[in-house]
């Protein structure tokens, strides 16, 4: 008898044991969606996944609208996309820096003050971003019309070496007055009604390709008192074109006043059309 008693007694242990863990584990509380939603998020705001932080936020205020402590979850993403600004402005990539700040803004639209610091700070790094690219281009410009006077320095010094040498070969007593013919053309038919320049770097954008070919068209407008015709493919290249080409003709003969005229042609290789006056 004493010996069955023995041997029952380890398997009335494990019923045991069996017994109190499932009582253990029926006892435990059911765990609450909402607070894994919420280590979640805070999850996602400790490795700085903002956007996906923004998401989970957007779906617990839908959930829990009334639960408080999304206020703070709120004004913490707030802070960290204001941080991420702050570091995208350092690194000078202003539209991270003003994506990161407009998300600031529509997580805390009552409270202005938080993001007036780095608004100010773009807005004055995008002022000096502008400065410094306006500043460039009066620098080429400047570059552009200094390169401009000295090739018409040279070209007048060349012609006065001519004039000269010119003089020098007829005999002293036999000189006739000089008679300058009328300078050729260089790109158009002066006999035609209209001739047509093609601008095929207008699109591929080679601004000094451009620049060369409109020093050409300037000396034959200004030679033969052309009115221009501009076609371009959109409205904002005309502009471009009638700057570079005016201000060419202006310093070959400054009391000339051409007459420009444009078309937009969309399909067309940009060009112009030059209608040379009749003598």
């Amino acid at each position: 008898m004493k010996s069955f008693a023995f041997r029952g007694l380890p398997l009335f242990l494990v019923l045991l044991l069996v017994g109190c863990q499932s009582s253990q584990q029926q006892s435990l509380p059911p765990v609450d969606d909402l607070v894994i939603a919420l280590r979640e998020l805070d999850l996602s705001l400790a490795e700085e996944r903002l956007d996906d932080a923004r998401g989970q936020l957007s779906v617990l205020q839908q959930r829990a609208s009334r639960d408080t402590r999304l206020e703070q979850y709120q004004r913490q993403l707030a802070e960290a996309y204001m941080e991420q600004g702050q570091e995208a402005l350092q690194q000078g990539d202003l539209d991270r820096a003003a994506q990161a700040l407009g998300q600031a803004r529509s997580l805390m639209p009552q409270a202005p003050a938080l993001s007036h610091d780095l608004n100010q700070a773009i807005d004055s790094a995008r002022a000096a971003r502008q400065a410094a690219a306006e500043q460039q281009a009066r620098e080429a410009a400047a570059r552009l019309d200094a390169e401009r006077q000295e090739q018409l320095r040279q070209q007048r010094l060349a012609g006065e070496r001519q004039a000269r040498a010119a003089a020098s070969a007829i005999p002293a007593g036999q000189a006739d007055p000089v008679v300058q013919s009328k300078p050729g053309a260089r790109l158009i038919d002066p006999s035609a009604a209209t001739s047509s320049v093609a601008l095929p770097m207008l699109d591929s954008q080679d601004n000094q390709e451009l620049r060369r070919l409109l020093d050409n068209v300037a000396a034959d407008v200004v030679t033969f008192r052309c009115a221009v015709h501009i076609e371009v493919r959109e409205a904002k290249d005309y502009p471009w074109v009638a700057a570079l080409l005016t201000t060419r003709i202006k310093k070959l003969d400054p009391t000339f006043r051409p007459h420009l005229s444009q078309k937009i042609v969309p399909q067309q290789v940009p060009r112009l059309l030059l209608n040379p006056q009749r003598q």
